[in-house]
């Protein structure tokens, strides 16, 4: 039998050769790949650049993806999908028209807040979450209408459910878990799932270790399990797998993260107990190799052939279908 489709929604590496080739090596159909934390519009399209460099140089591994049917390329060839994602909307600046600008380059993913206030909505590490601003409004009608997807895997609660509420199309919540299995602030409250499952979103699960109970010594069974109880909760048609991977990525990087040109200090989030530096990945996920690791887990805790499928890229595929064209 044919393995199910591969895709990881969410992946912030250093990236090489070396990390393409694991790609290849784990089977990946399709990867979505940050391209911009708190870059200007400019310094975003100089990442572009760096990709396109990137795909002239190692076509036998990696490709632009745009559209759904890149995915099915992909397998067809032997290859992986790019999409790009932004993890803050600070390269659209002050300026709704850059929405548009975005899809056109390739973007397909934009969170409206990392974990502060931004122009758009509030970030989970706020004391007071005022919900969708103005701008922010008009923003994810502008999305909806070009096919740019709406992410709020950093924001708060309030502006979470109104995102959920004002989008016409479904939004992702593209690398985050349950906090009732793992209260971290950057977790989604059941209520917060259930209603991105009502309005038919996405949740794709974290391997983050700030993100997993008991952090980096989470074992393959707790996380798997987490994924059942999720999928009893929200059904498994609106789950997948966006695993958060910073491979290879110095230290230093996470300052450039949390702290972007806002802050002097170091600030990794109010009450934080986070270390500066990258935490050590679980035993069971340490690159793009370890995906089969996933699969033989959810198969343990009881997903039937198919709804290993749909988990692992299925439903990631199903959701690029109705998300990255313009509405008419």
């Amino acid at each position: 039998m044919a393995r199910p489709p591969r895709i990881d929604n969410l992946q912030y590496c250093n990236w090489s050769e070396k990390i393409f080739r694991q790609m290849r090596q784990g089977g990946l159909d399709a990867v979505h790949a940050t391209i911009a934390y708190h870059e200007s519009f400019r310094e975003m399209v100089l990442n572009i650049e760096r990709w396109n460099r990137w795909f002239e140089r190692f076509p036998e591994s990696i490709f632009p993806g745009r559209m759904a049917d890149d995915v099915r390329a992909a397998r067809a060839t032997g290859r992986t999908a790019i999409f790009f994602g932004l993890q803050t909307p600070s390269c659209i600046e002050d300026d709704i028209g850059l929405v548009e600008i975005l899809h056109t380059l390739g973007v397909r993913f934009m969170q409206l807040t990392y974990n502060n206030q931004s122009l758009l909505a509030t970030g989970c590490y706020e004391n007071e979450d005022a919900g969708i601003t103005r701008m922010g409004k008009q923003a994810i009608s502008e999305m909806n209408r070009v096919g740019l997807v709406i992410d709020m895997s950093h924001s708060a609660e309030r502006s979470t459910l109104e995102a959920i509420e004002l989008s016409a199309r479904p939004i992702a919540i593209t690398h985050a878990n349950p906090a009732s299995w793992a209260p971290a602030r950057r977790n989604k409250s059941d209520a917060a799932l259930k209603a991105l499952a009502g309005r038919g979103g996405m949740l794709g699960f974290s391997l983050y270790p700030h993100h997993l109970k008991d952090g980096s010594a989470c074992t393959l069974e707790s996380f798997c399990a987490m994924v059942a109880r999720t999928a009893e909760l929200i059904g498994d048609a609106h789950i997948g797998i966006g695993s958060d991977l910073c491979q290879d990525q110095p230290d230093s990087v996470v300052e450039w993260m949390r702290m972007g040109r806002w802050s002097k200090e170091t600030d990794y989030g109010e009450g934080s107990k986070h270390q500066a530096g990258f935490p050590e990945p679980p035993s069971w996920f340490r690159d793009n190799r370890d995906f089969g690791n996933i699969e033989e887990g959810l198969r343990q805790v009881g997903f039937d052939a198919a709804g290993v499928a749909r988990i692992m890229g299925g439903n990631w595929l199903s959701f690029y279908e109705k998300s990255f064209g313009r509405l008419t």
